[in-house]
This record gives C-alpha cells, sequence and structure tokens, in this order.
C-alpha cells in the first residue's frame, strides 16, 4: 500500500510555539508525509500571522493553512481534517497539537516499522514505559495513571491515554460517519477512542516524549475529569442509546475553513 499521510495541526492561541512546531518538518522528517493541514480555530493572538511565515520557509512538504469558519472547538478542526483527508484520497491523518507539546520525531518508529499499516489507530501515549514527560507535576502525572485505571477497568482493554497530542488514523477512523455526532469539545479525544472501543478497532499505543514550558492550558481539571467520569458512564451504562445520541452542544450543518495560505 502506499501512504498519503496528511498531517493536522489544530491550533489556539500558538503564536510563541508555532514555528517550532513546523520546523519539526525538516529533511529527516518531510519525506513521511504528504501534506500539512494546519487548521486556527479562533485564535485571539498572532498564531495565523506566526504560521505562515515558518510556512514560507518549509521545504519537501507543501502546507495549507486555513482559518474555521466558526468556533469549531478541537473536536471540529477533527473532524474538518477527517473530511479533508477523505476527500482528497488520504490513506492517514497523523494529528500533531500547534502548542509543541510533542515531537513528530516519536511517530517515526510507527511508520518506519509499518504499525499504521496494521492498525486503526497509533495512539501517543504519555503515561506508558519509555514515555518522557517535561515539567508534568507528579499530581497530574498520578491523576492521569488514575483515569487510565478507570478506563482500562471500565472497558476491559488496556489504555494508556485518555488522548495525548500525537496521533496517527487510518481510514476505518477517517471515513467513519458517525464521529460528526460526538462532542466538538475537549471531550472530543474520549469520543473518538470509546468509538473506537466500541467498533472494536485495532488500536497501538507508542510512547511519547511531551513538554510544558510556555504553553497555556485550555482545560479546566477539576470539571474534565467529572465530564469525562460521567461519559465514561453513561457510555457503559446506556450503551445502545448513547451511540445513537447526538452529542454536540451545536449541531454545525457543516465543518468548513477558509484557506489563507498554500504553498
Amino acid at each position: 500500500m502506499t501512504d498519503k499521510i496528511l498531517v493536522f495541526i489544530p491550533c489556539y492561541n500558538c503564536a510563541p510555539q508555532i514555528s517550532r512546531v513546523l520546523c519539526q518538518f525538516d529533511e529527516k522528517t518531510a519525506g513521511y508525509f504528504s501534506h500539512i493541514l494546519l487548521l486556527d480555530n479562533g485564535s485571539k493572538d498572532s498564531t495565523l500571522e506566526s504560521a505562515m511565515t515558518a510556512a514560507h520557509y518549509l521545504e519537501g512538504i507543501p502546507i495549507t493553512i486555513g482559518k474555521n469558519r466558526a468556533n469549531y472547538n478541537l473536536g471540529g478542526s477533527h473532524k474538518i481534517a477527517f473530511q479533508y483527508a477523505a476527500e482528497n484520497g488520504f490513506t492517514h491523518v497523523a494529528v500533531l497539537h500547534g502548542d509543541d507539546q510533542g515531537n513528530i520525531l516519536d511517530l517515526l518508529p510507527i511508520l518506519q516499522d509499518r504499525k499504521h499499516q496494521l492498525y486503526d489507530a497509533c495512539l501517543g501515549a504519555r503515561f506508558m514505559p519509555g514515555a518522557r514527560l517535561f515539567g508534568y507535576s507528579f499530581f497530574r502525572i498520578a491523576g492521569n495513571k488514575a483515569f487510565n485505571l478507570i478506563f482500562t477497568s471500565g472497558t476491559r482493554k488496556s489504555i494508556k491515554d485518555l488522548g495525548s497530542g500525537l496521533n496517527i488514523f487510518g481510514k476505518a477512523v477517517i471515513e467513519d460517519q458517525q464521529i460528526v455526532k460526538y462532542a466538538d469539545d475537549l471531550r472530543f479525544n474520549i469520543y473518538l477512542l470509546l468509538g473506537m472501543l466500541e467498533k472494536k478497532l485495532k488500536i497501538e499505543y507508542f510512547p511519547i516524549s511531551w513538554r510544558e514550558d510556555d504553553q497555556i492550558s485550555n482545560v479546566k481539571m477539576a470539571s474534565q475529569a467529572l465530564q469525562t467520569l460521567h461519559l465514561l458512564w453513561l457510555a457503559l451504562s446506556e450503551k445502545k442509546q448513547f451511540w445513537l445520541n447526538d452529542h454536540r452542544t451545536i449541531r454545525h450543518p457543516a465543518y468548513q475553513f477558509d484557506v489563507v495560505y498554500q504553498s
């Protein structure tokens, strides 16, 4: 199979970091990917300007930079990327968040070993052996590991991360029409994981490096934790109805973006 991999970079207020993210695509990495789709979801800083400046110096890989037409949040941006990949014949979507917490180099062993062809999703894990964390407190590490254990117990599948910012998905995920009904907010990754498990897709975890230094988190920890537990409870206790429901707060008729730069 000939790979055609789209790199999707979601951004929100990433002006200080986005140039560093795009600099990861040098001669060593660019050859593995066919195209970059960078989507800004209503940043209030100069993310778009910084991205366009950095994109000008990219070599060996074309890039499209877009601005979402509405506030679709992180989940909505994923939906745009999956739709873009399906419509343009990409075999895989690699997700790399625009805040420079993850490194695309950690994905290369998966591509070199062709594990992305053997699994429907290869998910970066921050809390498994071999992972490296920088700037994470003991409290956050312990909390995340506890949630992984809770989800492992509830789903009876080994869960090593509920959603990092470095993953690669194959066509079974990209072309899944049910994903449009998942919540658009930061819970999207939980829905995506639970949906893949419900469909019995093949998932592989791989260790990644993860850093926090000049990034600004948009997650309210206590609220997010409660919502995550509630989501798992609903998925387990009301399984049939849960997957029939539309979980979006705003049911956008379409997820669209405007191109602001293309090379």
